[in-house]
């Protein structure tokens, strides 16, 4: 399933749901529909930052490993796969950060799942 972001600071990001449950959960904000206030936007910018260096510092989590693991045979051949790349958590959340920053600039909100 898809989430859509949307602003009208900003162009509307779409990501899919799993990747998005992180970053809302960050914010402490349901996954399904929700909203970050221009009030909240300071405060809410801070924490995924906060996250984004976090991720930098620790690059590889338990869980990737076992994502990639479970698409590969016990030799690391895979021939119905392609290689999986790695996409960071910053890679993924530059879309919605800067999607928040725009949004803080222009003192509007952003919102999803309506």
């Amino acid at each position: 399933m898809l989430i859509t972001f949307k602003s009208k600071a900003a162009t509307e990001v779409t990501m899919y749901k799993e990747h998005a449950r992180r970053i809302l959960d960050i914010l402490e904000k349901d996954v399904e529909r929700g909203i970050i206030t221009a009030a909240e936007l300071p405060q809410a910018i801070e924490k995924i930052e906060a996250a984004v260096a976090d991720s930098k510092a620790h690059p590889i989590s338990d869980e990737v490993s076992r994502d990639v693991s479970a698409h590969h045979n016990e030799n690391g051949d895979d021939n119905e796969h392609e290689q999986p790349q790695r996409v960071s958590f910053a890679t993924r959340v530059f879309p919605v950060l800067e999607m928040l920053h725009a949004a803080n600039k222009m003192q509007r909100e952003v919102m999803w799942g309506i």
